[in-house]
């Protein structure tokens, strides 16, 4: 897939060096994966480490929950667009004040 865009992950590794190598993996992953629905998402990266919000966007917990990539997925476009990268809290409170 197309991983659109990489900067955004550069950016909060250079901020959180903890999470560089975390992200790396996860972008190296998506950009080697064609995937055809959700159904493909959550077998590789399995369930717990993936969520669902509604519409395009897809939370990838990453490094065991320590940081969340949250990114509009397009199937048919073959394309992923990263909205945010959030830690832990971060992600929580930005999620307390979408609903």
């Amino acid at each position: 897939m197309r991983v659109i865009s990489r900067k955004r992950l550069l950016q909060f590794g250079a901020k959180h060096p903890q999470a560089a190598t975390p992200l790396d993996v996860w972008f190296r992953i998506m950009k080697a994966t064609k995937f055809a629905g959700p159904d493909e998402v959550v077998t590789k990266f399995g369930g717990q480490n993936v969520s669902f919000l509604g519409g395009e966007l897809t939370v990838f917990d990453i490094s065991g929950n320590k940081y969340r990539v949250v990114a509009a997925v397009v199937y048919d476009g073959n394309a992923v667009y990263i909205k945010h990268v959030f830690t832990h809290p971060e992600y929580d409170r930005w999620n307390k004040k979408r609903r």
